[in-house]
Parts: structure tokens; C-alpha cells; sequence
């Protein structure tokens, strides 16, 4: 504690031992069992982040693990799209229910509770935030293994009340290969250091393109630098995904869980493993 010290936190950015970060945490439903949740992250729109979400929760689904998606990207919710699900949600008497896939992942999201997918969500950051609270206190998720929050872009309200509501375990951030995208990383590595939240890994999307004819590797987006970042923050996992325009028909098409591809293992490998 500084000599100078005026015993007004709000007012000072030292970091001392009189400082007592505030609890924001809320439990889930009460009617909910998650063991594990993980949030997926981007400093910036575009780079396949509801994708990644989409395939980690199908893969970890493949291993016969329970999985839900909370899709917390109020504004641009494409999680139900992904998977074909038409149905609404709905509620009882302990809370609102989820949906599921056709291999039973569960998933809450915007577009599950809008008379119509086109209808756009026009709401004050704060009711955004509120929202997604909702998903997490009001939804009976059961038993889960693995909870993925599919966040919106950027550092702003709702992924800011994501770190400060709920317990995550650690957070996925998915890039790009340009230089402008890896320097949002930092910013949303940053935020989680601020908000001591782990990061587990990056997920390098749009890495290269594979040509199906003669075989060769091209660097669309230019050469990575993914490897020297995620050193200089002691991250652990890194995985690169390559242009493949088959996954993304699947996803347009709402057939996510037909994904082929083993550029996941890695992490997939790396949350089996975590304690």
C-alpha cells in the first residue's frame, strides 16, 4: 500500500494487496450440472469464430461427452443455422429448456426465441449483457461436460460480463494469419489476463489452402506469425485450420455435425486432458 494511499480503490490503478476484485459470479440454474466451460473468443468479426464453436462442440460430442452451446452472440447468432435447428425454445415450470441437435447437443441462443431467424435483435448493450446472464441462470442445461460460449467479437459488455459472471475454465481465442488480426489478439489476451481468465490455446483459421489438383500449400491471408504470439503469452495449444469451403457449406446448410478434419485434435486432446 502506497504512503499516499487515499483507501479509494475506484480512483487508483495500483495493484496492492488493499485491492479486492468484486464477486460478479452467478451460479447457474439450479437444475444444472456443468463441468466444464469454455469460452470462444475473437478480437474481430470474421474469422470463423461460430465455426470453431460449432466444431469443438461436435468433435467433443464424438467422444461421448455431453455438450452444450450457449450462444452468446445476441446480435449475430448463427449457432442454430449451423446444426439445422428450426425448433423454439420453450420453458416449465424449472426454467427455460434448451434445444438440441440432431446427435443431442444442446444449445440456447437468440434465434431460438425470435418468431423469426431475420428478425433483428436491436437492444442497448446492457440488455444484450443481461440476456446472456439469462441463458446461464434461467436455462436448464442438465448435466453437461462441456459448455462452449460462442461470444460475440471484440472486448465490449457481453464478453466482459461473460468473464465477470461466469466461472469459465479458460477461453479459446480463434485469429486469422494477418498481421492487423494478430494485433487484436493481444487485445483479447490482454483482457483475459485483466479478468484472470486462462487461455487455453488459439485457433488459427483460414491458415492456408490445400489445391486439391496439384497438392501444393498457399498462404492466402500471408505467412503466420500465430507461433511467435502464443509464445510471448505462454499459450499453450495452437492449431491452424485451412480454407476448406466444404466445411463451411456444411455449416450453411445446417449439417455441422458431419465435419471431417483433424486439425482440432490437438485442443480436443488438450480439454480432455484438464483437470
Amino acid at each position: 500500500m502506497s504512503e499516499n494511499c487515499s483507501h479509494n480503490c475506484g480512483s487508483c490503478s495500483a495493484n496492492c494487496s488493499s485491492r479486492k476484485p468484486a464477486d460478479f459470479l452467478v451460479p447457474p440454474n439450479q437444475h444444472s450440472n456443468i463441468k466444464k466451460v469454455i469460452g470462444v473468443v475473437s478480437g474481430k468479426g470474421g474469422v470463423g469464430k461460430s465455426m470453431v464453436t460449432s466444431t469443438l462442440a461436435v468433435l467433443t460430442n464424438r467422444k461421448g461427452k455431453k455438450t452444450a452451446i450457449l450462444d452468446a452472440d445476441i446480435t449475430g447468432p448463427s449457432i442454430p443455422k449451423a446444426f439445422g435447428v428450426k425448433d423454439k425454445a420453450y420453458g416449465n415450470q424449472l426454467g427455460m429448456l434448451p434445444c438440441e441437435s440432431k446427435t443431442g447437443i444442446e444449445m440456447m441462443s437468440i434465434n431460438l426465441l425470435l418468431d423469426n431467424d431475420t428478425d433483428p435483435v436491436v437492444w442497448r448493450g446492457s440488455i444484450i449483457a443481461n440476456t446472456v446472464k439469462q441463458f446461464w441462470q434461467d436455462v436448464v442445461w442438465g448435466d453437461v461436460d462441456y459448455m462452449f460460449i460462442d461470444m460475440p467479437p471484440g472486448t465490449g459488455d457481453v464478453p466482459l460480463t461473460v468473464f465477470q459472471s461466469i466461472a469459465l475454465d479458460g477461453i479459446i481465442i480463434v485469429t486469422t494469419p494477418q498481421d492487423l488480426v494478430s494485433m487484436i489478439v493481444d487485445k483479447a489476451v490482454k483482457m483475459a489476463q485483466m479478468m484472470n481468465v486462462p487461455i487455453l490455446g488459439i485457433v488459427e483459421n483460414m491458415s492456408y489452402f490445400k489445391c486439391p489438383d496439384c497438392g501444393g500449400v498457399h498462404k492466402i491471408f500471408g505467412e503466420s506469425n500465430i507461433e511467435m504470439i502464443a509464445a510471448k503469452h505462454n499459450i499453450p495449444v495452437v492449431c491452424k485450420l485451412p480454407i476448406d469451403p466444404s466445411v463451411a457449406a456444411k455449416c450453411d446448410r445446417g449439417a455441422a455435425e458431419e465435419y471431417e478434419g483433424e486439425w482440432l485434435d490437438p485442443m480436443i486432446d488438450f480439454l480432455e486432458k484438464m483437470k
